[in-house]
């Protein structure tokens, strides 16, 4: 009888469920051991939930900030025309309530799916045992969770093992979490009302997208940054944009404060700073990233090398330094995105089952930061460039410039692009608009394919749109090669 392969993947992420569906479709026999959902936190506590919000915090902004210059007239007799004050409102807990129904419906649609495509999904944790057997394979001790807990330990045999297990919220020892006014971003959900004054303590992705939508929704954010600028790992003239959008709206952003502490005082929180200020809110949000979920699976046991920061070690292909282990996710501490994550999971199985695969290429990697304005980003970067790790030259035009931003009444954003200065040869990108998110698919395939500067230039847009303003920086940046050139 021909052997069939097994595979047991622990996390039930898009790491760990885009691994399922191609390993069952290339015929394996795929266990997946998931104890909160499938879809993992991207799903049902973070990606969706979070731009779920951000599109009701999107529509908001939209209409404040829009409807007088566009001339649309808001007819409320119980407003005051004279009365700066807004005209719509939120039911938060409305939204909220819609937020983890349509998360759930997601994990849902998800479980539907690889249960079709005959993958075997337990409710439990998974661990690793210590050795492998003499036939090569390993085996995964399964504990039952939640409404099945209880039960006896479940072993697993498993040719192949892939660990996609994620990540949890970090926290400061001092300003621990309790779900009602100090929270973190996986607690957000369960608020019946609207923050009166929030504190959002951290400036990166997290932090950033929800002092934006907070504010959107109509609390007063103060944001504590412990950087010189909010998004600190992101495009510099990008963050200097943002900033400004968010000071201009009312929001107090904080540069160079780091929290030390955030402590309940009635139906207040304070929040100390290390230099001794102290800042009062109602509610305050901690995002200052995420810790791997590495800790008690036996990995290191089995051979798996962990980095100091508990992020599993993996090469190109998605293996780790135990034979037969292999890891995709947030847990690998590459890029916290799902598309990396489920690009990692396919590539592990690929690689297992001997498909043709091609290793992971992180500077094709298109990401965004759902803000308003959003913040999309493709390829080398502003630093990469500065620091001389890539020679090329760039063009920004600013969207003010752009037809179809005046109609709309767009201020704020800007394409920037990047070309090797000998071929032309597009390297990245950076757009800041209103769905950057939706802009940036031009950029990832020119990146992705090698295109030109001048390729880009010469291919029809749209007019008027906002694609217009892609074809017009590249229009810049290949005369400039072509006057260097002549």
């Amino acid at each position: 009888m021909e052997h069939v392969t097994r595979i047991v993947i622990i996390g039930g992420g898009p790491g760990g469920y885009e691994a399922a569906l191609v390993a069952a479709q290339l015929g394996a026999e795929v266990t997946v051991v998931d104890c909160d959902g499938l879809g993992g936190a991207s799903v049902l506590t973070d990606c969706v939930p979070s731009k779920t919000l951000i599109a009701t915090a999107e529509v908001m902004t939209n209409f404040d900030s829009s409807y007088e210059e566009l001339g649309i007239r808001v007819e409320d007799s119980t407003h005051d025309p004279d009365d700066p004050a807004r005209v719509v409102g939120v039911d938060l807990g409305k939204v909220n309530r819609r937020v983890k129904r349509l998360a759930l419906a997601q994990s849902h649609d998800i479980v539907a799916s690889v249960t079709r495509a005959g993958v075997r999904v337990m409710r439990g944790r998974g661990r690793l045992e210590p050795s492998q057997a003499p036939d090569g394979s390993r085996e995964v001790v399964v504990t039952p969770v939640g409404d099945v807990a209880g039960g006896g330990e479940e072993r697993l045999a498993a040719d192949a093992v892939l660990v996609a297990t994620g990540g949890h919220p970090r926290e400061i020892p001092d300003a621990q979490p309790d779900g009602e006014r100090i929270l973190n971003w996986k607690q957000v959900y369960d608020l019946e009302e609207l923050p009166e004054e929030l504190i959002v303590v951290g400036s990166g992705v997290t932090g950033a997208e929800f002092a934006g939508a907070y504010q959107a929704l109509g609390s007063q954010v103060t944001l504590v940054s412990s950087r010189d600028r909010v998004l600190p790992g992101e495009d510099p003239d990008a963050a200097a944009v943002l900033e400004d959008v968010f000071r201009r709206r009312g929001m107090n952003v904080m540069a160079r404060s780091r929290a030390a502490s955030a402590k309940r005082v009635g139906d207040k929180v304070e929040v100390e700073l290390q230099d001794g200020r102290t800042i009062t809110g109602s509610h305050c949000l901690v995002a200052v990233g995420a810790v791997p979920n590495t800790a008690d699976m036996g990995l290191e046991e089995a051979g798996v090398r962990l980095k100091d920061s508990g992020h599993i070690w993996t090469d190109k292909v998605s293996r780790t330094s135990a034979p037969g282990v292999y890891a995709a996710g947030d847990c690998t501490g590459v890029f916290a995105l799902a598309s990396v994550a489920a690009m990692q999971g396919r590539i592990a199985m690929y690689h297992f089952l001997g498909e043709t695969v091609t290793p992971l290429n992180l500077k094709a990697v298109s990401a965004n930061v759902f803000t308003d304005p959003e913040i999309a980003t493709v390829g080398y970067s502003q630093a990469d460039v500065d620091s001389g790790r890539m020679d090329a030259w760039s063009v920004k035009l600013p969207l003010l410039r752009n037809p179809r931003a005046k109609m709309q009444g767009i201020r704020d954003g800007f394409v920037k692009l990047f070309c090797r200065p000998g071929t032309g040869i597009v390297v990245g990108g950076v757009v800041v608009a209103p769905r950057a998110s939706e802009l940036i698919h031009p950029l990832s395939v020119a990146v992705d394919n090698n295109l030109t500067a001048g390729q880009i230039a010469n291919t029809f847009t749209v007019y008027p749109s906002l694609t217009g303003s892609i074809g017009e920086v590249a229009r810049q940046l290949h005369t400039r090669r072509t006057a260097e050139d002549g």
